[in-house]
């Protein structure tokens, strides 16, 4: 563990020491070095599941995607957002790579944590930077409110964790993830019980989003500059999904019950939200939205707790990081070329950019889960775990799997396709730093189709 933490940590400095003119290209290179060290994390070699353990952290299968995913998106997220942080302060410059580092730091000891109370305490950390980021830097008067909506969405849900985990901790006295499911089962039977069941997953549903407590996210999404898109879609909602799955070891016999009006507002949700992306004009709001109905699934996948539904939730959580975290790029690079994210003014641009349109593509693809993708993976072994639970599901599901083909096509067609429009007279050409951002994005989705038991989580 500590030798990927101790190098991220000694990113701070670098960005702060660094000669203005190394600040991107070695910041860049050390995350990059992270980043490929940490997919030594996959190696794992023992019986109990649990590996690199030391007395506050460790690894296992469900935790190492994520984590590698974490560590992979820094360099990413730095390679983003060089352009449009040119002209400011070099000062500045250094602070939002602090910011994102900070971040990273906190993901890891999140995604690490084999004690709950360290989980949950860094879980609310990661607030704080994301915060700064949206506000400081996004784009738009919004932003403000933007980051008000994030801030107390996640505060208000995550304070009955907290009372609920101390709660926890009385009755079984460990939090630790080693033990914790060894302890005895919990006798809940008293509404006390109940609301005690809905308040240890509360936090996760809003980080997730479930339909009706997602309004945060695509204000969250539509303000924040390139990299905040990235990190939220990418990472921070799957803090939600990891969560729920190490709680529910512990909340056994009330899940199969309490779970119905989740998994049907989650399921309803894929409907509701692809239908709102199908009447998107806003690029990056289209994009947003997209994310709830896929997370929508998640849920589903997640709170069946079949070991064919948590594997298919950490597959999707896995292979959605990576699309959308492309589709954000994407979209940044027509902001910055076009100064705007209104999907009628930028028409046609295959016309002008041909290889991002090739770009275009494949993220389209993978987002509408093409046969071989791990999207398609995740996708399928949800909606077979949840056909198995109930076939009504299947109607559900069916309608969602559809508007979600629709509206990915409906994001390519109008971006790509038809005549350029009269007023984009000039367009900067694509950028070789913006054709190997997208690359490294769809590189890994592509390999994975080869491994994919990288991803499995527990089954493997």
């Amino acid at each position: 563990m500590l030798k990927i933490l101790i190098p991220t940590l000694m990113l701070l400095p670098v960005t702060w020491l660094a000669p203005p003119k190394w600040l991107w290209p070695s910041s860049l290179m050390h995350s990059l070095i992270i980043a490929l060290v940490s997919f030594s994390w996959f190696k794992n070699s023992s019986e109990t599941g649990w590996t690199f353990l030391n007395s506050f952290m460790a690894t296992d299968p469900l935790s190492t995607p994520l984590l590698v995913l974490t560590c992979w998106l820094l360099p990413l997220m730095i390679l983003a957002s060089q352009n449009h942080l040119t002209p400011e302060p070099i000062n500045r410059q250094r602070m939002y790579i602090s910011l994102l580092t900070t971040l990273q730091i906190f993901l890891i000891l999140a995604f690490g944590a084999t004690e709950i109370i360290m989980f949950y305490v860094m879980f609310e950390a990661t607030l704080l930077p994301t915060l700064v980021l949206i506000t400081r830097w996004g784009n738009q008067t919004e932003r403000l409110s933007a980051g008000f909506y994030f801030l107390f969405y996640t505060l208000a849900a995550s304070l009955p964790l907290l009372i609920a985990l101390l709660l926890l901790q009385n009755s079984t006295g460990t939090l630790s993830l080693l033990t914790l499911q060894y302890s005895f089962p919990l006798q809940l039977t008293t509404y006390a019980d109940k609301i005690w069941w809905a308040s240890c997953l509360l936090a996760f549903l809003v980080k997730m989003p479930l339909y009706g407590v997602h309004l945060w996210l695509p204000k969250a999404h539509v303000e924040a500059p390139v990299a905040g898109s990235m990190v939220l879609a990418a990472v921070l909602l799957k803090l939600g999904g990891y969560g729920m799955m190490r709680m529910l070891v512990v909340l056994d016999p009330l899940t199969k019950e309490l779970s119905y009006p989740f998994i049907a507002l989650a399921l309803w949700g894929v409907i509701m939200t692809g239908s709102i992306c199908l009447r998107q004009t806003d690029l990056k709001s289209l994009i947003a939205y997209s994310s709830v109905s896929h997370m929508g699934l998640v849920v589903g996948g997640i709170l069946i707790q079949t070991p064919w539904g948590f594997t298919g939730a950490l597959i999707l959580m896995i292979a959605h990081g990576l699309t959308s975290s492309a589709l954000f790029c994407l979209a940044n690079t027509n902001y910055e070329r076009t100064h705007s994210r209104t999907m009628v003014l930028a028409r046609g641009l295959q016309m002008a950019l041909p290889l991002m349109t090739t770009w275009w593509f494949i993220s389209s693809l993978a987002n509408l889960a093409l046969p071989p993708l791990p999207n398609l993976m995740g996708e399928l072994m949800i909606l077979t775990s949840l056909f198995n639970w109930s076939w009504w599901t299947l109607i559900l599901t069916g309608a969602g799997t559809l508007i979600t083909a629709g509206y990915s096509l409906y994001m390519f067609l109008m971006t790509q396709r038809g005549p350029l429009p009269t007023h984009i007279a000039t367009l900067d050409p694509s950028h070789s730093r913006e054709h190997l951002l997208i690359t490294l994005h769809l590189i890994p989705l592509l390999l994975l189709i080869l491994k994919p038991e990288l991803i499995w989580g527990w089954t493997a």
